[in-house]
């Protein structure tokens, strides 16, 4: 009487989920530093200053991520940002324009936040403000 062959046990390869876990882990290195990068805005030195429309929309983000809107003067909290901005935006044809004033120590993320939640909200265009530098005079 003939025994059948034994049979090879199975068994699971797992190169394929090594590289993946280490590509993951390689791109996750690299993305992770950038997302908690600070913002270092540079101080204007020779800025021009402009008056103020009074239809200006101006975005001020402070060093804690808070949201503010000041239309014509008036200051409204950054409740629902993109809802705000896109009533704002819906009846605008003249211009697209959203003043933006950031804290400099303010996280790239969260700056990336705001200006998506514009662009959404149909800011065609993203002006700066900036603050003079103070320079000592002797």
């Amino acid at each position: 009487m003939q025994l059948a062959p034994p049979r090879p046990l199975p068994h699971i390869n797992v190169t394929p989920m090594i590289d993946v876990m280490l590509v993951l882990l390689i791109i996750f290195m690299l993305i992770v530093p950038v997302i908690v990068m600070q913002v270092d805005l540079p101080v204007a030195v020779n800025s021009q200053s402009k008056p103020q429309e009074p239809d200006e929309i101006v975005l001020s983000i402070d060093r804690h991520g808070a949201t503010s809107l000041e239309v014509s003067g008036h200051a409204a909290p950054g409740i629902a940002l993109r809802e705000q901005l896109a009533t704002l935006y819906r009846d605008r044809t003249r211009d697209r324009i959203l003043f933006l004033k950031a804290d400099t120590a303010l996280p790239v993320a969260l700056l990336e936040h705001a200006l998506v939640d514009a662009r959404h909200a149909g800011v065609r265009v993203v002006a700066a403000i900036t603050e003079r530098k103070v320079t000592p005079r002797m």
